[in-house]
């Protein structure tokens, strides 16, 4: 269905059942953005229609301003808040098609029992109820319709995935693929890869040739001069006198003074600095200066403590000298991360092709077995030696499998999974509501799955492009 509607949204229960349980009683209105709306068809799904007037009050009803909607059409805003209205339209077919339906007597319970509209005494409070009302510019019809629509959502998703209770053996299952502890033998590639300082100069200059431009450095030409009370007036304090003088500067600025010439005027001391590149990555003021190169122009900037004077002269890209140690230190960096993608990239490419072997993994270690450590995980949450993701994908993989993983510091392993060793859950134990609870709502997902593809096939939905772009041409 997604593909239908061109990827508008992820699938349709995982946004609005996030909606329904998440957020159920917090509605906004923006006031109308347009006075009236273009009743053409925008979205056929079967017989029914999505009307452009539809669309616009769906967006008013999503509290988005419209300067926001205005900044995003290029982000495809409008797709997105189409495809939730779209699954929302869905939602509602399926419920009439099912005729679910809620009665005045269970919303009004509903309502009543709700604990934002409770008082100290959790007596329902018709004061809270109002003020609630009030404060979110919402009418009551349109709150207990709203209302009422969440409830028949949650009633569907129920209908499809209510009532399940996995037998024991399932919640065994999740139990045991999560607490298994598994073993592996695993080689530190670090040591493997060939180091930074083992490049030749051959190699470095090599490189530098084929990415000059990419490796080109703006060297910059300035000058500036810190302004403060002391050296523009004479004296420590920020009065009005010395705002006066940055006002007149300013005007200055606004009327062509060059730096030299308001230099010159208030007595202020000039500093400059030819081919200038940052050494380091401190918070002084050249290195700021540097990071403000892109603008040429004569400005006054308030630095808290002092007022810069500042004026960008030239830039000089060029590629740095080999002989600069920071720049051949920074080659020597770059290759070495080179060499070591294109290793692991090799690598997981044989590993694929199922061209690596044990025979290759101890090659690896120079057939030197104190190189091939092992490690236990206790479980899919051990990450005390290698990163989480890592240890999710060591579990999601068979016996034997090779693996490249990481740890928290971003070294790089080849592992290979030794064995597994598996314990059941007891029936008694305290945890196996929780891996009910677990092995429930896997089921559940797999089912809302199944259904998204049943409405995939049972829902022909139609957009008309040009009707969208005219929506969109409203908000530019």
């Amino acid at each position: 269905m997604l593909n239908n509607i061109r990827n508008f949204s992820k699938t349709i229960f995982a946004k609005i059942l996030l909606v329904i349980i998440v957020i159920p009683f917090v509605f906004w209105g923006m006031g109308d953005v347009f006075n009236s709306g273009n009743t053409n068809s925008l979205v056929k799904i079967n017989n029914s229609n999505i009307s452009t007037q539809d669309f616009i009050e769906h967006i008013n009803k999503s509290n988005i301003n419209p300067d926001i909607v205005r900044q995003n059409i290029d982000n495809n805003v409008l797709e997105e808040l189409l495809g939730k209205l779209i699954s929302n339209k869905l939602l509602s077919l399926e419920i009439n098609d099912l005729k679910l339906t809620i009665t005045e007597k269970i919303l009004a319970e509903r309502i009543r029992k709700n604990k934002n509209f409770l008082d100290e005494s959790e007596n329902f409070s018709r004061t809270k109820y109002e003020k609630f009302l009030l404060s979110n510019n919402i009418t009551a019809p349109e709150f207990e319709k709203r209302l009422k629509n969440n409830e028949l959502q949650k009633d569907l998703f129920t209908y499809i995935g209510g009532g399940i209770k996995p037998p024991y053996f399932l919640t065994n299952k999740t139990y045991q693929d999560e607490t298994k502890k598994i073993k592996i033998n695993y080689i530190n590639l670090e040591k493997i890869y060939k180091s930074k300082d083992s490049f030749s100069n051959k190699e470095i200059n090599d490189f530098v040739d084929k990415n000059k431009d990419s490796l080109k450095k703006d060297y910059v030409d300035f000058s500036y001069s810190k302004i403060t009370p002391n050296n523009l007036i004479g004296i420590e304090e920020y009065n009005n006198d010395f705002f006066k003088k940055l006002d007149e500067i300013e005007n200055k600025i606004s009327n062509n003074f060059n730096f030299d010439q308001l230099i010159h005027e208030y007595n202020l001391e000039k500093i400059s600095k030819i081919n200038f590149i940052p050494l380091n990555k401190d918070e002084n003021i050249e290195n700021k200066i540097y990071e403000l190169r892109n603008d040429s122009s004569l400005r006054l900037i308030d630095q808290n403590d002092f007022f810069l004077l500042l004026k960008i002269d030239k830039i000089n890209s060029i590629t740095p000298k080999i002989n600069d140690k920071d720049f051949a230190e920074t080659v020597r960096q770059m290759l070495f991360q080179k060499n070591k993608y294109e290793y692991n990239k090799n690598l997981l490419k044989n590993i694929n092709k199922k061209k690596f072997n044990d025979n290759d993994f101890e090659k690896l270690a120079n057939n030197d077995k104190n190189k091939i450590l092992n490690s236990t995980f206790n479980s899919i949450k051990d990450n005390s030696k290698f990163n989480i993701d890592s240890v999710k994908l060591i579990y999601s993989l068979p016996i034997n499998s090779f693996v490249l993983i990481a740890d928290d510091k971003e070294n790089i392993y080849l592992a290979k999974i030794l064995k597994e060793n598996f314990t059941n859950l007891g029936k008694n134990n305290k945890i196996i509501d929780i891996y009910t609870a677990q092995t429930g709502s896997n089921i559940k997902n797999k089912m809302y799955s199944s259904y998204d593809n049943f409405m995939n096939s049972k829902y022909d939905i139609k957009i008309n492009e040009k009707t969208l772009e005219r929506v969109k041409n409203y908000f530019k």
